[in-house]
């Protein structure tokens, strides 16, 4: 985050914004500095890609479900708006410790042992992490004492779109990021492969509500992909990982998607479009008969 920080600090801060006396690692300046660039870098993020697989990978169709609310995509995208500088607040007191030094972040692959092998191990490594901290994290929020309060407003979205993916409550959008920044305060990581994480983490999130149910067969018993997401939010107690389906094995919550066994949200569109399309022929047909879906003569 020091390295996004710093460019735009001299590129575009420095020379429109502040001051030439204002020190660079000056606490207020980078606290400033670190607010416009999360704020601007989450709104760029959310609307790119959720823009992006809305109008390219998301089945429209799905908004003929009957669960799928009136105005969903304004409203969805009016939440997150309404949401992303309330959960910005704290996590940019999170990057702050990581610019001035507290975290196990590092520049130089030189600098850690083992280089370009523990790189892809804290890699892996912090899927896995996240994860399961996620899957706890998610979990607690439902709860009966916090869910109302804190989860319920992104439970608004039965059949949700891409541009669900960030629309919580501040508490709950927080504490389901809170395990990307914990990681680096406990694990070394390399600074490019956190901020690259951090952006591909967002897109998987934006992804996993895209109603996009397909799964290569060979990873449905271990992904967590929008299948699985998607039933979470119709049947609210199965599948709250993140990445993986492990957790949710481990914790007796894993529910295989309805979508696999051709009961999901597209399946039900399908009939019953296939079933208004009938009912309308079958009116129109008067003193025929309705065989396969054809309207033939009696005789």
């Amino acid at each position: 985050m020091d390295l996004v920080l710093s460019v735009a600090d001299y590129y575009l801060l420095t020379p429109y914004a502040y001051p030439a006396w204002w020190p660079e690692d000056d606490i207020f300046r980078q606290t400033i500095s670190l607010l416009i660039v999360t704020n601007i870098g989450a709104f760029i993020l959310y609307f790119i890609f959720a823009s992006l697989n809305y109008y390219f990978v998301y089945d429209h169709s799905l908004m003929k479900h009957p669960q799928f609310l009136k105005n969903q995509v304004a409203r969805e995208i009016k939440s997150t708006v309404l949401s992303l500088p309330w959960i910005s607040l704290p996590t940019v007191a999170l990057f702050l410790l990581e610019v001035r030094g507290y975290s196990k972040l590092y520049d130089d692959l030189g600098d850690f042992p083992g280089g370009w092998l523990k790189l892809i191990g804290s890699v892996i490594s912090f899927l896995f992490f996240t994860d399961m901290m996620i899957y706890w994290i998610h979990r607690g929020l439902h709860h009966r004492l916090v869910y109302k309060s804190f989860h319920k407003p992104h439970h608004l979205w039965k059949i949700p779109t891409p541009f669900a993916s960030h629309a919580f409550h501040p508490v709950d959008g927080f504490l389901q990021g809170l395990p990307y920044h914990l990681y680096p305060f406990l694990f070394p990581l390399h600074k490019v492969a956190y901020l690259s994480l951090y952006i591909l983490v967002n897109i998987w999130t934006i992804s996993i509500h895209d109603g996009d149910f397909r799964v290569p067969q060979i990873l449905r018993p271990f992904i967590n992909g929008s299948a699985h997401h998607t039933d979470h939010h119709l049947f609210f107690d199965y599948n709250y990982g993140q990445y993986f389906t492990l957790w949710d094995r481990i914790g007796g919550s894993f529910k295989n998607p309805s979508a696999f066994e051709g009961k999901g949200p597209l399946t039900y569109v399908k009939n019953m479009t296939e079933e208004k399309g009938n009912d309308h022929l079958g009116n129109g047909c008067k003193n025929e008969k309705l065989i396969n879906g054809k309207c033939t003569k009696n005789e």
